[in-house]
């Protein structure tokens, strides 16, 4: 979880499994399954893994990467009834186009999960928020101001500096 991106994605799907049913839960975690630990992506044409799991596995990775692995398109909404399996090979392998792709992909799913509550992972004191109220919802949004502002202060010495 080295890569910031990587590390975001792992968290966004347990932070949206809070407040889910066990079932919603147990889908969360055949996806994080099957992208976190073995996901792959095409990169230039090819297939690429990015899970953990193939990554620590030249066994496993060679047999994903190979004509003999089942390889499908990721879609959570099926990926989530896939069996996991932990003693053999996985039986299909799930691809999407990018990285970023089934980043979003699981984002949209997320949000069909129903919770009585959102969540907001606050970096400032590294603690799960819950936004339940107007005001707590407005605290993120200063939060947010105040980054958007150290952004745009960054682009403006930066155009200055480039001269644009």
């Amino acid at each position: 979880l080295a890569d910031p991106k990587f590390a975001q994605f792992s968290q966004e799907i347990g932070l949206a499994s809070l407040g889910a049913s066990d079932e919603d839960v147990q889908k969360l975690a055949t996806c994080y399954f099957f992208t976190i630990e073995f996901g792959l992506c095409k990169q230039e044409g090819q297939l690429r893994a990015y899970g953990a799991g193939l990554l620590s596995s030249i066994g496993e990775l060679r047999h994903a990467l190979s004509d003999e692995a089942c390889v499908k398109m990721f879609d959570p909404k099926i990926t989530c009834h896939q069996e996991c399996l932990i003693t053999t090979f996985q039986e299909v392998y799930f691809v999407s186009e990018s990285f970023e792709e089934a980043k979003e992909k699981m984002r949209e799913f997320a949000k069909t999960i129903k919770r009585p509550f959102s969540v907001y992972y606050n970096p400032y004191t590294q603690s799960v928020d819950l936004l339940k109220d107007t005001r707590s919802i407005e605290n993120v949004v200063q939060d947010l101001r105040s980054d958007l502002t150290t952004i745009c202060d960054a682009l403006g010495k930066m155009n200055t500096y480039l001269g644009i």
